[in-house]
């Protein structure tokens, strides 16, 4: 094994038990050109979560999150309609609304668009506002309570429609695992619906909550994923299941395989890059407790699910908050931009130890 080969295996197995390691495949030539290629056009976003609080409590509105992507030279933003408060996307008028979509082109910035439900009034606004900005693309997810097979097929209802929908509006849904339902399950609703407009966002941590491992759950919807959420996640056990706490991504507290999940998600893709925006969504002091549980019963209670928000922590201050969040959406971007550095390096240096990297240019 090549020095190259053996960095990429260091690199790749961190945070994952020896039977996960054992699936990495070797890196080969075609692996490290494909690796180089997707690394040189990777699409990273800004996500507002980062900076929630400052939007929550602060000053901060959807066109900070413009300026942070701008001042990373990312390829675009992520925004839920209610970041912001009243300065949020969804309090603006339509010409508001214009001018900020024509400030994200005029920054060389895609906007897309979040909400965190699937009920018809909440998904026609979005489907308004994004066509008021030019957007195409939205995520979605249900907060439905109820036996799993109810919330099944409630959520497979929202789904037709949301496909009818995309068609009419040329937009395309991603559909986010989010703490309640296991990866497995919103695979399994894709695959019912079966629309090309339809897809899964990929979050780093959720799947902690529904009592997955993050690898399973990346290979239950690898088919479906067009866009991701990259966080830190320190695992809770609680009881027979698990909650999270998020951290700085790449820290010592962070247990989730970041480094195997980002490669997987590069790599996806015959011809073209399968997944088109991969969102630094740091998530720091965020709580969720556990929802699903390893001995639950075949049909478990769904309980229902609240927005996703992060309050004033335990031992801290609003303005320290306020000002330590902007430092830690900063950490994320440079923590992730050094992790494709590093693969790129070790990619070309495997080429070079098989006398092929000309092939690769």
């Amino acid at each position: 094994m090549s020095p190259a080969d053996a960095r990429f295996r260091e690199l790749l197995s961190s945070r994952l038990t020896e039977a996960e390691s054992a699936t990495l495949p070797p890196l080969t030539d075609t692996v490290a050109r494909t690796l180089i290629q997707r690394i040189d056009g990777v699409r990273l976003f800004g996500h507002a979560y980062a900076l929630l609080s400052n939007l929550t409590y602060g000053s901060f509105g959807p066109d900070d999150v413009l300026d942070f992507a701008n001042r990373h030279e990312l390829t675009g933003v992520c925004i839920h309609l209610l970041d912001g408060e009243e300065r949020s996307l969804g309090q603006m008028s339509d010409e508001r609304l214009r001018e900020f979509a024509a400030r994200a082109r005029n920054l060389d910035l895609e906007v897309h668009l979040e909400i965190s439900t699937t009920l018809e009034p909440d998904v026609d606004e979005v489907v308004r506002i994004a066509g008021v900005m030019g957007v195409r693309q939205i995520r979605v997810y249900s907060r439905f309570e109820g036996r799993l097979s109810q919330v099944m097929d409630r959520v497979e209802q929202d789904l037709r429609r949301l496909a009818r929908l995309a068609d009419q509006h040329d937009l395309h849904f991603s559909f986010e695992q989010h703490e309640e339902l296991k990866a497995t399950e919103i695979a399994e609703l894709l695959q019912r619906v079966n629309h090309p407009r339809l897809h899964a966002m990929f979050d780093f941590g959720n799947m902690i909550n529904a009592c997955e491992r993050p690898l399973e759950a990346f290979n239950a919807l690898a088919p479906h994923i067009l866009q991701a959420h990259l966080k830190g996640v320190h695992i809770l056990p609680e009881g027979d299941g698990f909650g999270h706490r998020g951290v700085l991504q790449g820290s010592a507290e962070d247990d989730l395989p970041g480094a195997r999940l980002l490669f997987e998600l590069l790599m996806l893709g015959a011809e073209e890059p399968q997944v088109i925006a991969l969102a630094l969504e740091q998530e720091n002091l965020y709580y969720a407790p556990a929802f699903r549980h390893a001995n639950e019963e075949p049909d478990p209670f769904i309980p229902y699910r609240d927005l996703s928000t992060t309050g004033i922590p335990d031992g801290w201050t609003l303005p320290d908050l306020l000002a330590a969040e902007p430092g830690w959406a900063d950490d994320q971007a440079a923590h992730v931009k050094g992790l494709l550095t590093t693969l790129r390096d070790i990619a070309v240096a495997h080429l070079e130890s098989t006398d092929s990297l000309a092939g690769a240019r």
